[in-house]
């Protein structure tokens, strides 16, 4: 109970700072810290697990725009959401949130957190933070249900962290962006091994076995099955050194979706990928209207 209390008032205090916003809970302080903003986003996204309220300062409480479509706009949506979690989390202690953010890259004003969440259950995330300034101005997301078995015997989430080549960021953002257009959205599909290495591809995707093969195999199944996974249009592409995300949308399972898709870089070929794949809610059920892909 103590940590649902916790994670109460940080809901409070969150919205609190929003109806406040002269005053970001010890936001001077932090501001002398000279944390980056890959640090900010990692308590941020703990805090949600412990209710620390610090980390409320890295928000801008005057400027916040929320892209999950199931939050409200602003300071007072999140603060909102988390004050629901936690009601939810003390009539089932199994949904006590937990947050283990296990990567994180960044580009430009852009952070990007790929994280094992139990949020409203087990989840696995990819979150956009935009900054202006030093603060949090922005945030998307992308969540997907945990699985306990996958094609490949992997988790969705595990795998290599350590950013490197950071001189080759804009050569992978290259690669990736050629990538979809050529093989996912289909304009030259026989050049996958161009981009794709046939030696080595690690798959986090819970259905898709590793390797070349393994995604052909997936692919045609669900094609047979009247399944067809289809990208319709890719909204942004972020990168450092050898991870890069693809923001997309398209169609699965017959169903509109965004794919955000994280790939992992080697000497010029993708050798490891890993995704969330979310169902997009129309707008009209939208807790904003700021819209998914406004990125």
């Amino acid at each position: 109970m103590k940590k649902l209390t916790l994670i109460l008032t940080f809901a409070i205090a969150l919205t609190a700072c929003a109806q406040n916003k002269k005053s970001q809970i010890e936001s001077k302080n932090i501001e002398k810290m000279e944390v980056s903003n890959k640090q900010k986003v990692e308590e941020l996204l703990k805090a949600i697990e412990t209710g620390a309220q610090a980390p409320v300062g890295y928000i801008n409480a005057d400027n916040y725009t929320q892209h999950n479509q199931a939050v409200a706009d602003g300071l007072a949506g999140f603060g909102a959401a988390l004050g629901q979690l936690a009601e939810v989390a003390a009539k089932n202690p199994a949904l006590t949130p937990k947050v283990n953010t296990v990567r994180v890259f960044e580009d430009g004003d852009f952070v990007i957190a790929h994280t094992d969440y139990n949020f409203f259950g087990p989840k696995i995330g990819i979150d956009i933070f935009r900054f202006e300034n030093g603060l949090i101005v922005e945030h998307w997301d992308n969540l997907q249900e945990k699985v306990t078995e996958t094609a490949s015997g992997r988790t969705q989430i595990d795998g290599p962290t350590e950013i490197k080549d950071l001189d080759k960021t804009e050569a992978n953002k290259t690669l990736v962006d050629n990538l979809l257009k050529d093989v996912f959205f289909g304009a030259n599909p026989d050049k996958i091994t161009e981009y794709i290495s046939t030696e080595q591809y690690d798959q986090h995707n819970p259905a898709v076995k590793d390797g070349l093969a393994g995604l052909g195999e997936a692919l045609k199944s669900l094609a047979e099955a009247g399944m067809a996974m289809i990208y319709e249009k890719n909204h942004k592409i972020l990168g450092e050194g050898n991870f890069v995300l693809s923001v997309s949308e398209g169609i699965f399972m017959k169903e509109k979706v965004a794919f955000y898709d994280i790939f992992r870089i080697e000497d010029g070929k993708v050798v490891e990928h890993w995704d969330t794949i979310e169902k997009l809610v129309p707008e009209s059920e939208a807790k904003n209207t700021n819209g998914k892909f406004n990125i």
